[in-house]
């Protein structure tokens, strides 16, 4: 009996282990933008449009279907970041004052500000 109580624990340490390195290395891969509220952004996401609205990226795991990955629903999610109301390939995040409409599209994101 207490080898299996042993074993039980041993593999609850190892699967609470294993999901707090997959979180933090999961925040790790994106950055804040500064000219976006602090909104974070993929480290992997290519920058190809500027304008006074917001950002446009190239970024492979960008989906209109499926919309962002999980990792960085939870980047958004450990930076503040509230997920609103969402309307095709749109989605609002809030964080206090700030409103961000996130738009994906097939290997693009538009980081928008909402004023």
């Amino acid at each position: 009996m207490k080898k299996k109580i042993s074993c039980a624990l041993t593999l609850a340490a190892f699967l609470i282990g294993g999901a707090i390195i997959y979180y933090s290395i999961s925040i790790s891969l994106y950055t804040a933008t500064e000219d976006l509220n602090e909104f974070p952004v993929s480290k992997n996401a290519e920058l190809v449009q500027l304008n006074e609205q917001g950002n446009r990226y190239e970024w492979s795991r960008a989906s209109e279907e499926d919309g962002i990955p999980y990792g960085y629903a939870m980047a958004l999610k450990a930076n503040g970041w509230k997920k609103g109301k969402s309307e095709g390939a749109s989605v609002l995040y809030m964080k206090g004052n700030n409103t961000i409409d996130l738009i994906t599209t097939t290997k693009q994101l538009e980081i928008l500000r909402v004023k």
